[in-house]
């Protein structure tokens, strides 16, 4: 019966991982509380977008976040982009204002995967939103360093991307790279998140790049000014002030 016991447990200890580690859902729920764990935040950035001739035009912007569903974005610079602003809010209603016409616009389900006034962001992928609550994750892979996650649209989930590709950094639980691929499976864009650091104890990615494959293009996103948990009225996140202008 001893030989027969010691011999069970070692079978068991053989078949169980060392390591029980985080499952794909419980990292990638850790990804969506980290980008969104600021009660609020403001952040006045700059956009530098880069055509395939490798000219380049300046845009700053300003941006208001507050929890995980309310965003608003504005241009300040230059002249001709200034008053461009696009608000995000719950349930996927997003709003886009253009001063030209005076006019606020809802963005509609299938002009939402749309890219905004020449960045290489969708209104979609500047909108607030929980990864985990769209997509369903599967752990690809794991080094010493990052996790590699596979990014399925969840059903019914209206999206042009056919999945995601994310490292997630082991230590911060913020992206370090997502990979965005087309419906046939190609490879379409390319998002890189660099200067990750701390701000009153949140991490933040003070520089983002988006790059799009097929238009040889890309929108380098540079955070300058970052103030967080200052108290942002919710009078920010509605149409009457998508249309203030600056």
């Amino acid at each position: 019966m001893k030989r027969w016991f010691l011999g069970y447990a070692l079978m068991m200890a053989i078949s169980v991982p060392v390591h029980a580690g985080l499952t794909a859902q419980e990292i990638l729920a850790k990804v969506d509380s980290v980008m969104n764990a600021p009660r609020d935040r403001r952040v006045r950035m700059k956009m530098v977008l880069i055509d395939d001739a490798g000219h380049e035009k300046v845009r700053v912007a300003e941006s208001y976040q507050k929890g995980d569903d309310h965003r608003l974005i504005r241009f300040l610079e230059p002249a001709d982009q200034r008053g461009i602003a696009f608000l995000s809010l719950p349930n996927d209603v997003m709003y886009v204002y253009f001063p030209a016409f005076k006019k606020v616009r809802r963005i509609a389900a299938h002009v939402k995967n749309q890219t905004f006034a020449g960045t290489d962001f969708t209104y979609d992928d500047l909108s607030t939103f929980k990864y985990s609550e769209e997509y369903n994750p599967q752990l690809l892979a794991e080094t010493d360093t990052a996790y590699v996650l596979k990014l399925t649209p969840k059903p019914g989930s209206d999206k042009d991307y056919a999945y995601l590709k994310m490292w997630v950094d082991k230590k911060t639980f913020h992206p370090l790279r997502t990979e965005f691929y087309d419906p046939s499976g190609n490879l379409w864009k390319v998002m890189t998140f660099r200067n990750i650091t701390q701000i009153q104890g949140y991490w933040v990615a003070k520089e983002m790049e988006m790059q799009d494959l097929k238009r040889q293009h890309t929108t380098h996103m540079i955070l300058e000014d970052i103030q967080v948990d200052t108290g942002i009225p919710d009078k920010v996140f509605t149409k009457r002030y998508l249309r203030r202008g600056v």
